[in-house]
């Protein structure tokens, strides 16, 4: 069997994914390949979160845009898009001045950001406790989605109305270039196109396992947890907290920030483990909370394991009852996410062909900066 296309996108995450949305927008005939029954990796084990506000200026850039196709895809099907915002939540005076200044380069940046008194949290957040929270910036054009319910429902509209081809179940374990570009599956099946790009760390790891190993893509792992429904209850938006504000890449931009954080105490336990709390309900009333952060090395990537740490679950739950009183903090579900990134660039893109595009190592931008990012790129290899 021989199928042949203009591109195929190989690992159908939400990197992948927008990749073959914008080639298809171009009128190009394209194969979506994925090597599991749907998506398992990083796009279906996070947050869920579409936060630019937490970037720096160009991932923000490309998150905006990601916002308005986020947001013109819902209006053709429901793809669990929620546009109530995003809301950094300040403990303290350090924090309190880092939102002001982060307001102040929005204004400048033309982003929309609202200051949000005390007072202004605690009636828009129900359970905010005001012995934590001290004020807050609020992003009213953000969006939060159920991530894996999110990428099936893209991956059928893109099916229906884009003729996008998808290949479930089909692992890639060659790609060749001679006179065009042959992928060749377990099964002994030829998928032929003028370009491949390969978006997923697993199935760049088995194509080009010695390009891989010397990478200096990092590993990282996330715990993170899911209460059980709340009833009534309400939490609307993306709820992001004091120590998101001293880690997201957006706040160090701010004049502040260097001097605030060199005055922490780095041998906490949550910078050992790279936590700060955050918050998001999910449509069926539960709320999810994390996350967490450890890192290898990606050819070490083994050395993180499979376990879950449940020091690190019970410092989360603690610190989340400090921030919310929500109506249950009874988990019902608890897991790990994997994603990789560069260390010294903020995403990992190599060609080992001329027509062969590896691109991967987003981190935790995928969700936020995928739409915008893909669109960029297909028009970088297209022009």
């Amino acid at each position: 069997m021989t199928a042949k296309f203009d591109l195929i996108v190989v690992g159908g995450g939400i990197l992948g994914t927008f990749h073959a949305y914008h080639a298809l927008k171009k009128g190009l005939k394209v194969a979506l390949i994925e090597k599991n029954s749907s998506p398992q990796g990083a796009t279906v084990r996070n947050f869920g979160q579409v936060v630019p506000s937490g970037m720096d200026l160009k991932w923000q850039n490309f998150g905006r845009e990601s916002l308005s196709i986020y947001k013109e895809l819902q209006a053709e099907t429901d793809l669990t898009v929620r546009e109530n915002g995003s809301v950094y939540i300040a403990s303290n005076d350090e924090e309190m001045q880092l939102i002001h200044e982060l307001h102040q380069i929005n204004k400048d940046n033309n982003y929309e950001s609202v200051m949000l008194s005390k007072n202004d949290c605690i009636k828009k957040f129900d359970g905010l406790r005001s012995d934590y929270c001290k004020g807050g910036l609020f992003f009213p054009q953000e969006i939060s989605v159920d991530s894996g319910e999110m990428i099936i429902k893209l991956h059928q509209l893109l099916k229906e109305k884009l003729n996008l081809e998808i290949f479930y179940n089909t692992t890639v374990i060659e790609i060749n270039e001679n006179n065009g570009c042959t992928c060749v599956t377990s099964e002994g099946i030829s998928f032929n196109s003028e370009k491949v790009i390969i978006c997923g760390g697993h199935e760049f790891k088995t194509l080009y396992p010695k390009v891989f190993n010397e990478s200096d893509l990092v590993v990282t792992k996330l715990q993170m947890l899911q209460t059980k429904p709340q009833g009534i209850y309400s939490l609307p938006g993306n709820i992001l907290t004091g120590l998101t504000i001293r880690r997201y890449e957006s706040f160090q931009e701010c004049e502040s920030f260097e001097k605030i954080k060199s005055l922490e105490d780095s041998h906490t336990f949550d910078k050992k483990f790279g936590i700060h709390i955050l918050f998001k309900q999910a449509l069926d009333g539960s709320v999810i909370i994390g996350d967490s952060h450890e890192y290898a090395s990606a050819k070490n990537s083994d050395d993180l394991g499979y376990d879950l740490n449940m020091e690190i679950d019970e410092y989360m739950i603690n610190e989340a009852k400090k921030i919310i009183d929500l109506p249950t903090y009874e988990i019902q579900r608890r897991w790990f996410g994997i994603y990789s990134q560069c260390k010294t660039k903020d995403i990992f893109e190599h060609n080992p062909s001329p027509n062969i595009h590896i691109i991967t190592g987003i981190g935790g931008k995928g969700m936020t900066g995928s739409g915008g990012f893909a669109k960029f790129n297909i028009d970088k290899i297209y022009s």
